[in-house]
């Protein structure tokens, strides 16, 4: 029961085989009705999730959701309270079972990267291979140096890195051992906006031509969206939709979701037999994706994004809101709209339409595309 606005899509590269080819690939990490505990309290609750061989997924959600929770159990550095957690065909926690963090298999890139300063960027590399032998150990170093794009930098120390160099070590590092997963926490964060939208699409054409399945964990929805092949939402501990970033962004089956991923407005409504009723204009009731007959006569809220809607200048007669705030964005604005019912909606606009905080508008909307909706609470 949705449709908004679709994401922009900033993968450039096409290792990615579509969702139907990628169910056929085999389940690298299974999750089976993970909790994790503190006390009385559960930050992870009845978690079910899979990851697929060479994917990379991301744990979305804000803060304290539980996806850093959910993190570390997969790196083995905590134990669920209930639950199993399967890798590469083996047990690695269970009610009976539990294999220590150095030897599940794990690669771990941590968000402050954790280079080793007293190392070189090529003895950082070859940290965890120390029961390969000399040659073996060179040609794997050589080989990941070129993967990240460093084949002149290995005798560098770390503090002779840019920030974005720094992250390309820490993963040549935890890519070295061949682990069965890489977990990445909070990759980007340390980076400015600038190279940490740069450096997002290099770590995934670095994951992909590796061939390694990845997890991913961030709050940024930008970033979830533009690396994933899948991504998970959580919400209170709970998982509440995963799915290929497009279908979760337009497709959002939640309320939760609907709100967390991108600026999202809800416009009330009141379903007739063949319209829906709203304060800016009646519509065909087909507009509402996946609505059964048995909701004639109900209140819904419909999901609306900027770029749904418009405002224009407008008399008193005409005018059905107020701007109350507006963002300046650079290419645009983004005018909060107090609707004459009280809803507050937002309206995307080109940066040469400039209106003022307190004008009187019309808001018409001018979506082509089926719009999700929820019952009203």
């Amino acid at each position: 029961m949705a449709d908004p606005t679709p994401a922009t899509d900033t993968r450039t590269d096409d290792a990615s085989p579509p969702e139907a080819d990628a169910t056929d690939r085999d389940t690298v990490l299974e999750l089976d009705g993970v909790t994790k505990a503190y006390g009385a309290e559960d930050a992870v609750t009845d978690l079910e999730l899979d990851v697929r061989d060479g994917e990379l997924l991301t744990l979305l959600g804000p803060s304290g959701c539980g996806k850093t929770t959910t993190l570390r159990m997969l790196a083995g550095l905590e134990r669920p309270t209930e639950g199993t957690i399967t890798l590469a065909g083996e047990t690695v926690a269970d009610d009976d079972t539990f294999v220590d963090p150095e030897t599940r298999g794990v690669g771990i890139v941590f968000q402050d990267f954790a280079l080793f300063p007293h190392l070189s960027v090529r003895e950082n590399v070859a940290f965890g291979l120390k029961e390969w032998d000399a040659d073996a150990t060179r040609e794997r170093v050589d080989d990941l140096l070129d993967l990240v794009d460093m084949p002149e930098m290995g005798d560098r120390s770390p503090d002779q890195l840019s920030g974005g160099q720094q992250q390309r070590v820490a993963l040549a590092r935890s890519l070295a051992p061949e682990p069965d997963i890489l977990l990445l926490d909070e990759p980007f964060s340390n980076l400015d906006v600038r190279l940490r939208v740069e450096m997002r699409e290099e770590v995934r054409r670095i994951l992909k031509e590796a061939g390694v399945t990845a997890v991913s964990v961030t709050h940024d929805q930008e970033e979830a969206l533009s690396i994933s092949d899948r991504v998970a939402v959580l919400n209170d501990g709970r998982l509440e939709q995963v799915g290929e970033p497009e279908g979760v962004f337009e497709h959002p089956e939640s309320r939760f979701v609907a709100s967390f991923l991108g600026q999202a407005g809800f416009l009330s409504g009141r379903v007739g037999e063949e319209t829906v009723d709203t304060c800016i204009g009646s519509y065909d009731r087909t507009l509402l994706k996946g609505l059964s007959d048995g909701y004639a006569g109900a209140m819904v809220d419909v999901l609306v994004r900027p770029d749904d809607l418009r405002a224009v200048p407008a008399n008193e007669a005409t005018a059905n809101g107020q701007i109350v705030k507006r963002q300046y964005t650079g290419p645009s604005f983004i005018y909060h709209v107090e609707l004459d019912n009280g809803d507050v909606v937002r309206c995307l606009h080109n940066h040469a339409e400039d209106m003022d905080v307190g004008e009187s508008v019309a808001v018409d909307l001018v979506s082509d595309h089926s719009l999700a909706w929820y019952p009203t609470r």
